[in-house]
């Protein structure tokens, strides 16, 4: 097998099958049990999801972000409200979400309209950061634009943190804050030998409850 012909990857995948007997009504019930999985097998930041969003130009750009919180719901995710994702989610509210847990031969996908978080839910949670990352969050105002070099931007985090002595507490920028991926359509995909995947696909029902779907591989 040859690493530099990307063709030649190959890796079986091997296990029990997934049935429709064995998942949740709700998509986020169904989440909640894959994601306590995923964290017991030690998967490094299982919380990690690729972000896909819509430029206004039409463009598709994806970025991996951190998920800091889900309920029934959607996902929690945070960042600059100014950045590039925050600039093409307020300009076209939708995104997916994929959370690739391949080595568990498991992986998630959510889409669905993103909503701005509440003034009191970002406070909360800038306020349990580290000190370090919510003097990062002040020095990375200009997030997603040009700069310099990196004595730029470790000038600028020296500068914020000799703002706020070590004891006093540090205020949320007002253009950082959080967002929820509302899910509208979540599949559920676990990999199979010769490539007979199974997957299970969750959209509303229209009566309040969801819709449960087997696609082909």
């Amino acid at each position: 097998m040859d690493h530099r012909n990307p063709a030649e990857l190959r890796k079986p995948y091997m296990g029990e099958p997934l049935h429709r007997a064995d998942l949740a009504d709700h998509p986020m019930t169904q989440f909640h049990r894959w994601f306590d999985e995923a964290y017991a097998s030690h998967l490094a930041e299982p919380n990690a999801m690729v972000l896909a969003s819509v430029e206004p130009t039409g463009m598709p750009r994806a970025r991996t972000v951190l998920m800091k919180g889900y309920d029934r719901r959607g996902l929690r995710f945070f960042t600059n409200l100014t950045s590039r994702k925050g600039r093409a989610l307020d300009a076209d509210p939708r995104a997916s979400a994929v959370f690739p847990w391949h080595a568990v031969r498991r992986q998630v996908l959510v889409a669905g309209r993103v909503t701005r978080l509440s003034d009191a839910e970002n406070d909360r949670y800038f306020a349990s950061r580290p000190r370090g990352s919510q003097i990062g969050a002040w020095a990375s105002e200009r997030q997603s634009q040009p700069v310099a070099d990196r004595a730029q931007l470790d000038r600028l985090y020296r500068e914020f943190d000799d703002v706020w002595a070590a004891e006093e507490e540090i205020p949320r920028p007002a253009y950082w804050g959080g967002y929820r991926l509302v899910p509208e359509e979540v599949e559920f995909w676990q990999g199979g030998a010769d490539r007979m995947h199974d997957r299970f696909r969750y959209t509303p029902d229209g009566d309040g409850g969801w819709r449960v779907e087997r696609l082909a591989p």
